[in-house]
Parts: C-alpha cells; structure tokens; sequence
C-alpha cells in the first residue's frame, strides 16, 4: 500500500469524527424531550440521593423547570454541536464531552453540596464549549479563535458570580438559575479536554 493511502486511512476516523460530536449532542438534546414528560423530581440532580440513585449524574441534564428553560437550552444544544462539527472535534473530544456530562455534576456536588435540586443541560453545554474551544487550540490557522472562545466562557463565569449562592433570579428567565453548574460545568470540560489533548497527541506519535 502506498504512503498515500496509508496516510488517508488513518486520517479517516478522525475526519468521520464529528458525527461523535453530533450523537452526544442529539444524546442530550433528545432526552432532554423524553424528559419532558417526566415526574422531574425522579430524575433531577438531588446531592442526598446521588449515591443511592446514580442515574441522576445523567439524567439531572435532561430535567426542565420550564418549557421556556427547556428551549433555550435545546437551542444551545444545536449551537455547541455545530460548534464542535466546525471546530473538527475528534473522537478523543466527543468522549471527553460525554465524561463531562457526569463529572459536571460531581463539580457541582462537591462546589455546591447546599443544592438540593438541579436539572438542566447548561452545565454540560458550557462542557462543551470549553471542550471545543480547547480542540480548537490545536489549529494553528484557528488556535487565536480558540482562545477567544475559552477567555470568554471564564469571564462568563466570573460575572455570573456563583460563589454568591446556590440559585439565583436573573432578568427575562421564568426560573432561579444556578451559576454554579456552569463554572462546574466548564472546569469539568477542562479536566476532560486536557485527557483528550494527550490522547490526540499520543495517536499523532503512533501514526508518525
């Protein structure tokens, strides 16, 4: 076999890579429908119970308190999943998502124990960006643009204050928000996009 195809063969899985992104975001964004249906308090992020019922660390991301909560961050979804379409996240990054989808909610129990119920997909969407912008780092034609990306999810989190305390009431939202699941949300995209950052470097070794 050629250098040629040899070379394409491996860059293949990456470029089908994306698809990965797309099917975590669909992941979420799906059962974030199927939920709404629900019994919310069954499926809710509830730090008591997380040990006995640890389905919670999963489906706390799929519970509304809103149908306007609900839509705002089904169309979030959308947008991190084009994001990350755009920005060539690999496989090694869909699944550094997918690990930040619990590990959201483990920050959030151990930076907020005093928050009794939580549900939403934002703490993991804010997952996601960090996770993007960080895959973004490693273009060298487009690193400028992920560093924008991660400078402005930090400020983000800065001005929104989650030290402050567990929910708070924000202008415009029908529904008390909690900052601090998106600062946990970010770190753990952070954790999880430094785990993809070696394995991509670790796959460029193999494949040189």
């Amino acid at each position: 076999m050629s250098d040629e195809g040899a070379g394409a063969r491996a860059a293949a899985p990456t470029a089908q890579a994306p698809w990965l992104w797309i099917g975590v975001a669909a992941l979420l964004g799906g059962g974030a429908l199927l939920a709404a249906s629900a019994e919310p308090h069954r499926l809710d992020w509830q730090p008591d119970l997380a040990r006995a019922q640890p389905w919670r660390w999963w489906t706390a991301a799929w519970v509304h308190w809103s149908e306007s909560h609900r839509w705002a961050n089904l169309a979030g979804t959308a947008l991190v999943g084009a994001f990350g379409w755009r920005a060539g996240c690999t496989r090694a990054d869909a699944l550094a998502w997918l690990a930040a989808w619990p590990l959201t909610h483990m920050a959030l129990w151990w930076s907020r124990p005093d928050l009794a119920h939580y549900g939403g997909l934002s703490g993991v969407l804010h997952a996601g960006v960090v996770v993007a912008g960080c895959a973004l780092l490693r273009d060298g034609q487009r690193r400028w643009l992920g560093a924008l990306v991660l400078i402005g999810v930090t400020v983000k989190v800065w001005l929104e204050q989650p030290w402050l305390g567990p929910l708070q009431r924000w202008p415009h939202w029908d529904i008390a928000i909690a900052p601090a699941a998106h600062a946990s949300g970010a770190m753990a995209g952070m954790a999880c996009a430094l785990a993809a950052h070696v394995v991509h470097r670790a796959r460029k070794r193999v494949n040189a």
